[in-house]
């Protein structure tokens, strides 16, 4: 099995009394002396990763561990991390909770995380916010930043368009994503891109970007809801062995089922795990339209 560029997930919940950010749950695989150092700590808002993205309202992508925002920078070291983004996950303008998603690897594999942002106050693209490249090409980061996006265009572009996950499966392939020569060049090949809503007009969207070695996830899947919102189905999947995963109307997953982690997080906007899965809610004009479930 190929190492995932996702190497660890986690979930940060705010406590009752909406003043601290404690620990909801996690995937660490055998990074157990990382998951260690985790379950016991807690952040108020501005404290450490989850806590700047609590305070800020927004996601915000760590390139190295010796920031300040970070508290546990050996521990991420020994586990051959390089990166890590916060996502505040927000339902009607309140904080469900933040998801934490921390990748790369001490040798030398390619995969990307960009985050991408619109201010409408400002101009009607896209622009990079910024991103961590890793051993990508000088020219990939280079013309990231100097890409701009309208609305439906490339993979961020349809990404905001749709308010819904995209999955790109070979980015060189791909006339939908601009930098598809540049990225073929750099070994990036697999795109996925996430809408980030905020409690104001502006838009964030992330992207993962990882080559053939070193895959997003093991498998990543989008859920949404039936025409009469009583069961998900499979939009869209694939899997590193098995290949696209079709939409599966005929296996649905019943909404009346809260132990499953999927109909879990889209009936309450609380992100949850299963065996070796993430489950994400994706908010759309402050509500849940999907799930999307990384299988790390």
């Amino acid at each position: 099995m190929k190492p995932s560029f996702i190497r660890i997930a986690e979930i940060w919940l705010p406590d009752q009394d909406q003043t601290l950010l404690a620990f909801g749950g996690g995937l660490f695989g055998p990074a157990q002396g990382f998951a260690t150092a985790t379950r016991s700590l807690s952040f108020g808002p501005g404290e450490g990763l989850p806590g700047q993205a609590w305070a800020e309202g927004r996601p915000i992508l760590l390139k190295d561990f010796d920031s300040p925002h970070f508290r546990r920078t050996a521990e991420a070291q020994d586990a051959g991390l390089s990166c890590a983004i916060a996502l505040p996950i927000f339902v009607s303008k309140a904080l469900k909770a933040v998801v934490v998603l921390l990748g790369g690897s001490a040798d030398a594999r390619a995969g990307a995380i960009e985050l991408w942002h619109n201010s409408p106050r400002v101009t009607t693209d896209m622009t990079l916010v910024d991103g961590y490249y890793g051993t990508a090409s000088d020219s990939f980061e280079i013309l990231s930043k100097d890409t701009f996006l309208p609305r439906g265009t490339g993979l961020p572009g349809l990404a905001w368009q749709r308010g819904a996950a995209v999955f790109m499966e070979d980015l060189g392939a791909s006339p939908r994503f601009l930098r598809g020569a540049t990225a073929a060049e750099a070994g990036i090949t697999r795109g996925l891109g996430l809408p980030c809503p905020t409690k104001t007009d502006e838009v964030y969207v992330m992207t993962l970007l990882s080559a053939l070695g070193t895959p997003i996830a093991q498998k990543l899947e989008s859920w949404t809801p039936n025409a009469t919102r009583q069961h998900l189905e499979r939009s869209f999947g694939f899997c590193e062995t098995q290949g696209s995963l079709l939409a599966s109307p005929a296996d649905p997953i019943a909404l009346d089922s809260p132990h499953n982690p999927l109909a879990s997080a889209f009936l309450t906007g609380v992100p949850a795990t299963g065996e070796d899965m993430i489950a994400i809610p994706v908010v759309a004009d402050g509500e849940i339209t999907e799930v999307l479930a990384l299988y790390l």
